[in-house]
């Protein structure tokens, strides 16, 4: 894996030349300004992704000390400073972001979180536009909700009581500890919607949220569809500490002559760019040495254009486990982002990618996490604060250049998940998978169930304290050097 990247001396010497114009004396500064503002600007000019696009962030804004604190000084909040430097919350960078903890912040990163154990979906409930439902998607193992037998394809409609509405589900769901109050959902034995209810059942379940360490291998099978052995892997999250539980996966699928491989990335945020390029080799196997993804930086940091290579081991040097396929399915969902979808797109130009499920995120752009330090790693970081800064710094690519567009990947079978019959994952029934077994077996043009849609308003992930997944690049990149990026590759 070929990873082209920027020396500690090029760090150090553009956080001088970016405020180059007055004297960068941290003690003086203090005077005037935040330290933990001035991170920020310093931070976000370095390495920002679309620091072109914002006009406060040029290397030649400001003219002396006294114009640079009192720039600071105009904003509250380290948090508004950084939003004054996003371009285009909306519609272009939707993903960077500012935390004030960056202890938890990496305990996410590498699997551990404080959860209860219970992913879930919610929706308006039928012919309402203020009340709201949950319905449980996936139940972690050996988690609270495990351990009081929930299981995928509850509903609850009330929290302690309180009937979920838009506005007190964030204050319901936060809590440490709730009782959820299930239901059903009632179609009153007509086809018609308009009469549909969600009906109070009489059993409640009270759970709390604990450190949990999530291994992002969720389930792993061989199926025998037609005399062929079929591998399914349901995989959450590109996270490095379980590499080896990934690789193991693929072991006992190369042990079980698997010819087709089912991968289920339906609710699977992203992560680690160098564990998404494992997986892609995994999968594969005939392309070593060949370039499946690459990250183009900002304008001042060209020199830091990264490729990955698909490659032959892991980080620990294991040797990979490959299926050497040349046909992968896929599943996605709305929810499926970042290195989700930097894998569909890294693998397309090389094999035949057959995506079921519906249109991913969107999510292009890659992100570092950046330390209040001289070379802007965890290294040496300030010990007055603990904010830390989760900016887009790349633009991902394929081999051929193509990036995932912002409107997200369109499935090639568009199948959606109903919240009425999730089924059971990993379970030849259950709709995205048997709509992968039977294009697998090839049995002619195949019909897909039609289910009734539900607008979905939000989900688990959303009461994370910070975004779970992405696309992450290990920051120690911006301290090594290879060599650059040639233009025809």
């Amino acid at each position: 894996m070929k990873k082209i990247t920027l020396n500690v001396f090029l760090v150090i010497l553009l956080l001088g030349l970016t405020i180059s114009c007055f004297n960068d004396d941290r003690d003086d500064n203090l005077i005037l300004a935040s330290e933990i503002n001035d991170f920020v600007w310093k931070g976000m000019n370095v390495v920002y992704l679309y620091k072109d696009e914002i006009p406060n962030l040029a290397n030649d804004r400001f003219s002396s000390n006294q114009e640079y604190a009192n720039y600071l000084n105009g904003f509250s909040t380290p948090e508004d400073l950084f939003e004054s430097l996003i371009y285009q919350r909306e519609v272009v960078d939707r993903f960077s972001w500012i935390v004030d903890d960056y202890i938890a912040l990496e305990q996410l990163f590498s699997g551990i979180f404080k959860t209860n154990g219970m992913e879930f979906s919610l929706f308006f409930a039928p012919n309402s536009t203020t009340d709201v439902f949950g319905v449980v998607r996936l139940i972690l193992p050996n988690s609270e909700a495990d351990n009081n037998n929930l299981k995928r394809g509850d509903i609850f409609y009330a929290i302690d009581g309180i009937p979920l509405t838009e506005n007190n589900l964030s204050n319901l769901l936060n809590q440490d500890t709730y009782t959820l109050n299930l239901g059903v959902y009632n179609d009153n034995g007509t086809p018609e919607t308009t009469d549909d209810t969600i009906d109070p059942e009489t059993e409640n379940v009270t759970i709390s949220k604990e450190p949990y360490t999530e291994n992002p291998v969720f389930r792993t099978e061989v199926i025998n569809v037609g005399g062929e052995n079929v591998g399914y892997l349901m995989y959450n999250g590109f996270t490095p500490n379980f590499e080896t539980e990934l690789n193991n996966a693929f072991g006992e699928f190369v042990s079980n002559n698997v010819q087709h491989l089912v991968l289920d990335l339906r609710y699977n945020p992203g992560g680690r760019i160098d564990t998404e390029t494992f997986l892609a080799s995994m999968i594969t196997g005939q392309f070593i040495g060949q370039v499946f993804t690459k990250l183009i930086y900002n304008n001042d940091l060209q020199v830091n254009n990264t490729i990955f290579d698909f490659t032959n081991s892991i980080s620990n040097g294991n040797s990979i486990n490959s299926l050497y396929l040349n046909k992968v399915y896929v599943l996605t969902t709305s929810r499926s982002a970042s290195a989700s979808e930097g894998l569909i797109n890294g693998l397309s130009p090389y094999i035949d990618v057959v995506q079921i499920g519906t249109t991913t995120t969107g999510k292009t752009q890659a992100s570092i996490t950046i330390y209040d330090s001289p070379n802007l790693r965890r290294e040496g970081a300030n010990p007055n604060h603990t904010y830390a800064m989760q900016p887009l710094v790349a633009n991902g690519f394929n081999k051929n250049n193509e990036a995932v567009p912002s409107t997200g990947l369109v499935p090639t079978i568009e199948l959606n998940e109903s919240p009425f019959n999730y089924g059971v994952l990993g379970d030849v029934n259950e709709p995205l998978l048997a709509a992968a077994l039977v294009n697998i077996l090839g049995s002619g043009r195949s019909t897909y169930p039609i289910f009734q849609e539900l607008k979905l308003i939000g989900d688990s992930n959303d009461f994370l304290p910070f975004e779970k997944g992405g696309m992450i690049i290990d920051n120690k990149f911006l301290i090594k050097t290879n060599k650059k990026l040639d233009s025809n590759q």
